[in-house]
């Protein structure tokens, strides 16, 4: 199996699943991810820009209620094994200051910005549950349905585009960075279960 004939399975329905909760979990890194699949799903089948946005936000709340539990069950002494201390008391005040409902607003950002340590931390703090991802829905079909829009107005030009030479260089890159801050989690998650309670 060749490079792209592995990387054309997430180019289905069931893949935009899949990708989407992958994207929201604790353990995998992968960086406009979601944001390419809708793209290109919906420039390749336009009849259907409203049906990816919607499969892609239906596995990115899957993941991230996964991730949210896994915080809810470590706690807020937890956190620290899981999340950059530099990072963990801004992302604590962040959580208590603007609620749930503010965090959930936090899924239409793209990258750099931390989600999975956000979902994380509002589970640990016990942020409501059903708010919290109902937003977080909210925000993420947003993000998704305006892409796909895009997609279908400018679809031509968005696949010559993607399927250049160039797109497919930039695509080996962000599976390469992909992989390495995929391995990058879970070996901080390996050894921070190894690490002794303080």
């Amino acid at each position: 199996m060749t490079f792209f004939s592995f990387f054309n399975n997430f180019l289905t329905w069931w893949g935009a699943i899949l990708l989407g909760a992958l994207d929201s979990s604790l353990f995998v890194f992968v960086p406009f991810g979601n944001d390419a699949v809708v793209v290109y799903l919906c420039a390749r089948d336009p009849s259907l820009f409203w049906l990816y946005p919607l499969l892609v936000t239906a596995g990115s709340v899957a993941g991230a209620a996964g991730t949210y539990l896994i915080g809810v069950k470590i706690g807020d002494a937890g956190l620290s094994r899981f999340v950059a201390r530099r990072r963990l008391e801004r992302l604590r005040n962040r959580v208590k200051d603007i609620g749930g409902f503010a965090m959930g607003l936090s899924a239409i950002l793209p990258p750099p910005f931390p989600l999975t340590a956000f979902v994380l931390t509002s589970g640990a703090l016990k942020v409501g549950l059903a708010r919290f991802l109902l937003v977080f829905a909210v925000a993420r079909l947003i993000r998704f349905g305006v892409e796909a829009a895009l997609a279908r107005r400018y679809g031509a030009s968005v696949l010559r585009l993607l399927e250049s030479p160039v797109a497919q260089q930039i695509v080996i890159g962000l599976v390469v960075v992909s992989i390495l801050g995929t391995v990058v989690a879970i070996v901080q998650a390996w050894r921070s279960t190894r690490r002794p309670r303080t």
